[in-house]
């Protein structure tokens, strides 16, 4: 039976009732285990000050790299933020532009003077006589109010 704790063979396996092998074949290395017990309990750990004077130099010597290597991360990834933002205000402005000259070829259309009296003339409407519209005084500074005045304003209906 010591034979077959260290060589095991197929005829000492219960799993396996048909063994495809004849009886009394090596299967492989035997393992052998050894406990062996050892008594730590009066061991004391000797404090070794050169030691940690490296593994603190070399804690802080990893620490400040991961920080630079962070920073230089950080601003990568900032600049191709900036240049997405860029592209995108790029755009913006483009947009605002074509939108800008659009209504400014929209308002010059309906600034149009024959445009405006043939609409007039559709509506009924007649031009106006001498002595029904007065010009307003230029005033040389935007900023200064204007008095309004009423002197000899006659208002006539288009409608007779």
């Amino acid at each position: 039976m010591a034979a077959g704790v260290f060589y095991p063979t197929m005829a000492d396996s219960a799993w396996n009732a048909s063994p495809a092998q004849p009886s009394g074949m090596f299967l492989g290395t035997p393992e052998i285990y050894f406990s062996k017990r050892i008594d730590n309990s009066r061991l004391i750990k000797i404090a070794d000050p050169k030691r940690r004077r490296e593994m603190v130099s070399l804690g802080i010597t990893l620490a400040v790299l991961f920080l630079l290597v962070m920073v230089y991360v950080w601003q990568h990834f900032s600049a191709i933020e900036y240049g997405y933002k860029i592209e995108q205000l790029k755009s913006e402005r483009d947009t605002i532009a074509e939108s800008t000259r659009t209504l400014g070829l929209e308002e010059a259309s309906l600034k149009d003077v024959s445009r405006i009296a043939r609409m007039a003339r559709e509506l009924g409407m007649q031009p106006p006589v001498d002595g029904q519209w007065q010009p307003m005084d230029s005033v040389a500074d935007p900023a200064t109010p204007v008095m309004a005045k009423a002197n000899g304003i006659m208002v006539v209906s288009g409608m007779q």
